[in-house]
């Protein structure tokens, strides 16, 4: 008897989908510009370009935050971490390019609301693979400007 693994992926993506993509999620081309202040969120925002999706999402984070330190080892530390998250789409999303924007837009009920208006930039292009069901990309999470 023949696996029909093609079929499979396809029925385990729609299983991961419903149990984890609960959440939507906007990939957008940074506009440029300093970060403007949201009241409705009491975050500071990066001014968004071009919408390239908004769907299904859930956004994850992944190993604790790192300092990261200057080029020459006798230099003081930088004042930036680096905060690893990891956001998942379905395989039909766009892949986001280095540097997209990725925005929490809305999360499911009894989601963390506080999840909704903060900011991701994409490390890396969203990762691939052959057997894969879901897109999952890498985030570095955008620090708010302004002392918040």
């Amino acid at each position: 008897m023949a696996i029909d693994l093609p079929s499979i992926l396809a029925n385990a993506a729609v299983i991961v989908e419903g149990a984890i993509l609960l959440d939507t999620v906007r990939f957008s081309s940074p506009a440029g510009g300093p970060p403007v202040f949201n009241p409705d969120t009491g975050l500071y925002e990066i001014p968004e370009g071009e919408t390239l999706y908004e769907g299904p999402g859930a956004v994850q984070s992944g190993t604790l935050p790192e300092s990261a330190s200057a080029v020459v080892a006798t230099q003081p530390w930088v004042n930036e971490t680096t905060s690893k998250y990891k956001v998942f789409t379905p395989l039909t999303a766009p892949i986001a390019a280095r540097d997209t924007i990725v925005t929490v837009v809305a999360v499911h009920e009894g989601g963390d609301q506080t999840l909704i208006g903060r900011q991701w930039r994409a490390m890396d292009p969203s990762q691939g693979g052959t057997l894969g069901v879901i897109r999952v990309t890498s985030l570095d999470q955008i620090q708010q400007a302004g002392g918040t």
